[in-house]
């Protein structure tokens, strides 16, 4: 089969396309034609050499897929050969034909496009985890999210306003109207002022319940500053830097405050599907009602995988970089 590899770790230009040999389903598996594939930062961190695959997984590219059920196990009785199906994978979406457990796969919603679906699973798991699993989040609370036009953003959101929480996020200047548009009641332009200080004035002071961030270090003391009594800070990556000078971790104790740190990819299959399985049963009808969607930056051919990773790496998209397969 045609697939996406990688020369040799290195920069987007040691992508091609290639050929790679064509996994074979088990009995709980199923063979999906893949027609789309989004991109992540774990692709182009694996790509660098800095972010093995888990053991076990494909070593392709590619952590989510949307396409059609062409073979499905023996012991699959959820799916069959024709249906459309979308859903998270440890590896391998980069590619024509790629496997996933039946329980991980998803049906696509009748009225998205395989471009539209393939955009859901990453992001939209990893901020159900963070506000639900993680954050606890609840009706009536405010949640302040990081990056909130990034994939994992747009989709925290929509899932917060759809848990009747207020949601506030971080953004660029530009990117501050789409983040208003998905339903933030709040949206800062983190180069202009200092977040902190706008979250404390739209709160009247008392701070947040829950914040998700990708940024680590550089966020760290003020984010502590923004949460009340009680809060959560869940912590999903370390974008600008993994260390911090001169903490005061009394803050911590006197507010009674929660940090929390977790990866998705490397959680156990088991978690995985009973992660996919809340998400959809939540999720999916609001899919169809058309409540939530997900959001599209753009699409690009998988010849362009190259230039599409640059385009990732310049930080510009809003919601998620497709990839056309085939």
């Amino acid at each position: 089969m045609k697939a996406i590899l990688v020369k040799q770790p290195g920069g987007p230009e040691q992508l091609e396309l290639g050929e790679y040999e064509q996994p074979l389903p088990n009995s709980n598996e199923l063979l999906v034609r893949v027609h789309a594939t989004a991109l992540n930062r774990a692709d182009t961190l694996q790509r660098e050499g800095k972010y093995p695959p888990p053991k076990g997984a494909s070593p392709l590219l590619g952590l989510e897929m949307a396409g059609e059920v062409v073979e499905a196990g023996i012991n699959c009785s959820r799916f069959k050969k024709g249906d459309k199906v979308f859903g998270l994978l440890p590896g391998g979406g980069y590619a024509e034909y790629a496997i996933i457990s039946e329980a991980m796969a998803m049906p696509v919603p009748a009225h998205l496009s395989m471009e539209e679906a393939t955009a859901i699973p990453e992001v939209f798991l990893t901020a159900y985890q963070a506000l639900v699993w993680l954050g606890r989040l609840q009706a009536g609370e405010h949640v302040l999210v990081h990056a909130g036009a990034s994939g994992v953003g747009t989709a925290a959101i929509q899932l917060a306003r759809a848990l009747n929480a207020e949601v506030l996020v971080t953004a660029s200047e530009h990117k501050l109207q789409a983040c208003l548009d998905l339903g933030a009641n709040k949206a800062i332009n983190y180069k202009d002022v200092s977040f902190d200080d706008a979250v404390l004035a739209h709160t009247n002071s008392e701070g947040v319940d829950v914040i998700v961030d990708f940024i680590g270090g550089p966020y760290f003391k003020k984010n502590l500053d923004c949460l009340r009594t009680d809060g959560r800070l869940v912590m999903l990556a370390t974008l600008g830097g993994g260390k911090i000078d001169e903490l005061d971790l009394r803050k911590i104790l006197a507010k009674r405050l929660q940090v929390i740190g977790s990866t998705l990819r490397s959680r156990s299959r088991e978690y995985q599907v009973k992660l996919t399985e809340e998400m959809s049963a939540f999720a999916l009808p609001l899919f169809e009602s058309g409540d939530i969607k997900p959001v599209v930056d753009s699409v690009f051919d998988w010849k362009d995988v190259a230039e599409a990773h640059r385009y990732m790496e310049q930080n510009k998209n809003i919601g998620k970089i497709v990839l056309r397969v085939g």
